[in-house]
This record gives C-alpha cells, structure tokens and sequence, in this order.
C-alpha cells in the first residue's frame, strides 16, 4: 500500500513539475513564437479554467471571427451595444460575445452565445487581468487549446 501511494505521489509531482516549467505558462508572451506578424502579444487561453467561453472564442474563430483583438478599452461600451443589439437576455445565462467588446474588432456583427455567468465572468476578469499592462492599440493573438 505505501508503494502504490508512494509511485502516486512521485507522479504527482512530476506531472505539477511538467506543468509549472512547460505547459503551465498561461500568460502573455511577446512576439516572435509562432504569432501573425500583425500580433504584438499572444495569450494562450485556458479551456480548462473557463471551458464554455473557450469553447465559445474556437466556434467563432472557426465561423471566420477574427482571433485577433486590437485592445481599445474606450470603445467597449460602444461595441458592447452593437453586439448585444437585439439579442435579449436569457434568465440564467450572460450573453459572450466574441471578438470581445473590448476589442476593436467586437461590436456589430460579433458572434454572441449563452454561456453560465460563472464562466464568462471569470473568463473576462482573468483576460482583463493579463491585458491590464498592455495600452490600447496592442493586437493580441488569442490561442485555446
């Protein structure tokens, strides 16, 4: 029993140690790793964490939205409108829209799904969080794995 529990734990921690060295780096990186060479910064999204709206950004992205966001914080309001125009709230549900409000990209014609609060909330803070040092006009290449 304490070598099943022993072999265990050194899996554990080896799969913690793969993680934090390579796989768990979920934040910005400059250009020059594979991006568009329009892309200044690319943020690798993590589908596990908020797994509708990641599904969500890959859905649009596929249905030909742009995976590209132009970071303009004072347009967002407006572009939230736009998007959101004519889609009426469901009880329960945030409406996601992709390209985010937040991009110059977003507004009019954003494609926009019901997904839990939860998700999209958290998603939007953590995303807010990883572009807080970036000025408006920086073009983010967005990644979901």
């Amino acid at each position: 029993m304490k070598k099943k529990l022993l072999s265990f734990l050194t899996i554990v921690i080896l799969a913690a140690g793969v993680y934090w060295f390579e796989g768990g780096d979920l934040h910005t990186k400059k250009t020059g790793e594979n991006q568009p060479s329009s892309a200044q910064v690319t943020l690798q999204f993590p589908s596990g964490r908020y797994p509708e709206t990641a599904h969500h950004i890959k859905e649009a992205i596929r249905a030909g939205k742009s995976p590209v966001c132009t970071i303009d914080r004072e347009g967002a309001d407006q572009n939230r409108k736009q998007s959101l125009a004519g889609i009426p709230t469901r009880k329960g549900y945030d409406r996601d829209e992709w390209p985010m409000a937040m991009c110059t990209e977003g507004g009019k014609g954003a494609n926009v799904k019901y997904i839990a609060p939860k998700d999209n909330r958290g998603a939007g803070s953590w995303v807010s969080h990883q572009l807080d040092e970036y000025k408006d006009g920086t073009r983010v290449q967005f990644v979901v794995k």
